[in-house]
């Protein structure tokens, strides 16, 4: 019998590091997040200081077109496609989108511009983050229609992407709430697109990923809110019941029930939710004031799943940090990395190093790592129609068998015929007398529960059967996470007629990559499929 070949002193480091990989996050990638986060502010606050101001918006604009122009005057022949430079790390999209095989254009835009009170509406910059436009509209007595959970999301990559938060069975997906872009196109012209204004570009914009221009302003709806969220925490049995709950509270069915504010759940497994209810409020001495996001506190998905046994609760958390509650864990996905990071130890040694920043974690990503993203975890937000929300978690268990899962209730309107991206909501799901169907976002997150248990399991495999189900009941992929969809596939999933069109006409064919390219993974998922089988 031949023996078994020792491993190498190489291959033995890389098996502890695997085996170990939360002691790594934490003596390694957490202070080298935190130093690298403080680099990253500090870089941002001494270019505000020397360069930003709401009065230089147009300057800086005119920069971008100069840019473009000068483009626009080399040979056709070599030209390559125009992308920011923006390095890919410092976006939350789980792609790499290879930049370098494109022309890079500086665009370094981070001012808030003008609140309008009376309109409630404010303008700002792409790269102004949730986390700058909440403590600057907070303390005024509004926030954002749709504010992501996410501290370092951008406005503008929102915006050319989607959002979606508890507040969208009121207000819908993000781009319900766009009043109006301002955007260079390919011929270096600035044009403005709302409803009144361009609408063709205006419907195409969200979804588009940067694909059709350069967004440089825009004009976002705003509500006024008080300073706490009374937050109501009811534990359901039975898969039936709080699908149903689900469903009522958001409003699916018509009624005039008065619908909360804030509506969440979290699935902790087949048979067991927490609904979460919140709704605008003044202090009230009766009930307790929780701050979720202390750094010593127990991560939010933890704390709600307590209520599993301890039945009911009612309390009252600053409204802020009811918007960022899940940054800290983003989510869970932290669990994957640190096992032991809502330890109440750990969390009080090392807990206000959390979340490490997307950015480090993105910049510091190897082909290896990247691989292990692919077939060891599963990110990803799905938005399905409501009224298949017990076939959503069926189908998510039986592909990824990862929990918990995520459910924001979401308005998804008809707009009509070539109204953008996003395909009409079926007939049959509208609600009773309106023009919008109620659906849900399904997001799944984590480590599948085969790889913990380390059968086989073909990441490919699932997640197209999972694009597959999308597609069937009407449904479609958030694009800031991989997809596994062929073109032809992707163009079933999303309406890309009045797309094309408008990449003819506003000048993005030639000078900007098409939408599947720009969102594709940059690996051969279905190489990668082959080689999990």
């Amino acid at each position: 019998m031949p023996q078994n070949k020792q491993k190498s002193a190489k291959e033995k480091l890389i098996e502890f590091l695997e085996n170990n990989r939360g002691l790594v996050v934490l003596f390694f990638c957490l202070p080298a997040s935190f130093l690298f986060d403080l680099f990253l502010t500090a870089k941002r606050n001494i270019h505000r200081l020397l360069f930003s101001s709401p009065k230089l918006h147009e300057t800086r604009a005119a920069k971008i077109q100069s840019q473009i122009r000068k483009w626009n005057e080399s040979p056709k022949e070599n030209r390559k496609l125009l992308c920011t430079s923006r390095p890919n790390w410092l976006s939350l999209s789980t792609t790499f989108f290879k930049k370098d095989q494109c022309h890079q254009i500086q665009v370094d835009l981070f001012d808030i511009l003008s609140l309008d009170e009376e309109n409630l509406t404010i303008r700002l910059e792409p790269m102004v983050t949730v986390g700058e436009i909440t403590n600057y509209l907070i303390p005024k007595g509004y926030t954002l229609a749709v504010t992501l959970e996410i501290a370092d999301a951008t406005v503008g990559g929102l915006a050319m992407g989607t959002g979606m938060t508890t507040h969208s069975h009121k207000v819908g997906l993000y781009q319900e709430n766009v009043v109006s872009y301002e955007v260079i196109l390919g011929d270096g012209s600035l044009v403005i697109a709302s409803k009144e204004e361009n609408e063709d570009l205006y419907n195409c914009l969200p979804w588009s990923h940067g694909s059709l221009g350069f967004l440089v302003a825009l004009t976002l709806k705003i509500v006024k809110i008080k300073p706490y969220i009374k937050m109501s925490y009811t534990p359901v049995k039975g898969q039936k019941d709080y699908c149903e709950m689900i469903r009522f509270l958001s409003g699916d069915d018509g009624t005039d029930y008065p619908v909360a504010d804030y509506i969440e759940a979290t699935i902790f497994n087949r048979n067991e939710a927490v609904i979460m209810t919140g709704q605008y409020s003044d202090y009230q001495p009766t009930l307790p004031i929780n701050n979720v996001t202390n750094w010593y506190k127990p991560w939010f998905y933890k704390y709600v799943e307590t209520f599993l046994t301890r039945g009911k609760h009612t309390e009252l958390i600053p409204i802020r940090e009811y918007l960022l509650r899940h940054n800290r864990a983003i989510f869970w996905v932290v669990e994957s990395m640190i096992p032991f990071g809502n330890n109440p130890l750990f969390r009080l040694l090392f807990g206000w190093l959390l979340p490490p920043k997307p950015a480090f974690l993105k910049f510091t990503t190897t082909p290896g790592i990247r691989n292990f993203t692919f077939t060891k975890q599963v990110f990803q937000d799905i938005v399905l129609p409501i009224r298949k929300l017990e076939d959503q978690i069926n189908v998510s268990e039986k592909l990824f068998d990862a929990y918990p899962l995520l459910v924001y209730p979401c308005k998804i309107y008809d707009h009509g015929e070539m109204s953008g991206q996003i395909k009409r909501p079926n007939p049959d799901y509208i609600v009773d007398g309106t023009n919008y169907a109620m659906y849900n976002d399904l997001g799944v997150y984590g480590v599948p529960g085969f790889v913990k248990r380390k059968e086989k399991y073909n990441p490919v495999d699932s997640m197209r059967n999972m694009e597959k189900f999308t597609r069937d009941v009407g449904g479609f992929s958030f694009l800031y996470a991989d997809i596994f969809m062929t073109r032809e596939e992707f163009e079933e999933m999303f309406d890309l007629k009045l797309y094309e069109i408008v990449r003819r006409k506003y000048f993005a064919d030639g000078a900007f990559p098409h939408l599947y390219d720009k969102v594709k993974p940059e690996i051969d998922v279905f190489e990668l499929g082959r080689q999990c089988e």
